[in-house]
């Protein structure tokens, strides 16, 4: 019905040119019988592919299932450690405060595991199985940062305990 009403406004103006076409005869009446016809055929072909624009648009119902979900949200104990490694790369307070208390423990727990080492009983033991590197940060008697407002611990720092304790 729509559809009808929309094309009823083109189909009225081509025959009222028509009309005026063949009363004043500007032109010839075959000409203006093509002229007409093409002008409908026009008409017509552009309701058409309307109708073909408008029958490929989705639905709201199959929009709405096409649309993205939105990502998932973050777990909060990973947005917790992300945001605790940020700050430890950050602030060496932090970082010796809040961070190498968490990789400490994870290594202690990692070399109890693994090894049976306690970390604190056996630092020597642990020192051999972590590396010199890894030892000198994760060690109990670590001393307190001489600037507590200084840069944290390099992320590549980070990045390669955590490897380190990961592969005990």
């Amino acid at each position: 019905m729509r559809l009808a009403r929309r094309a009823a406004v083109p189909a009225t103006a081509a025959i009222v040119a028509l009309v005026v076409l063949l009363a004043l005869r500007p032109i010839s009446t075959s000409r203006a019988l093509a002229a007409w016809t093409l002008l409908v055929a026009a008409l017509a072909l552009l309701d058409v592919a309307r109708g073909a624009r408008a029958a490929h648009r989705p639905r709201r119902f199959e929009a709405a299932l096409r649309r993205k979900s939105a990502p998932p949200p973050t777990p909060v104990e990973l947005a917790r450690v992300q945001r605790l490694l940020e700050l430890g790369a950050a602030s060496a307070d932090y970082g010796h405060r809040r961070l190498i208390p968490l990789l400490r423990a994870a290594a202690a727990a990692r070399l109890a595991s693994q090894h049976g080492i306690d970390l604190r009983r056996r630092p020597e033991r642990a020192r051999e199985l972590l590396g010199e590197e890894t030892w000198d940060l994760l060690r109990p008697d670590r001393p307190e940062p001489v600037d507590r407002h200084a840069r944290g611990i390099p992320l590549s720092r980070i990045e390669a305990t955590i490897e380190r304790v990961e592969s005990l």
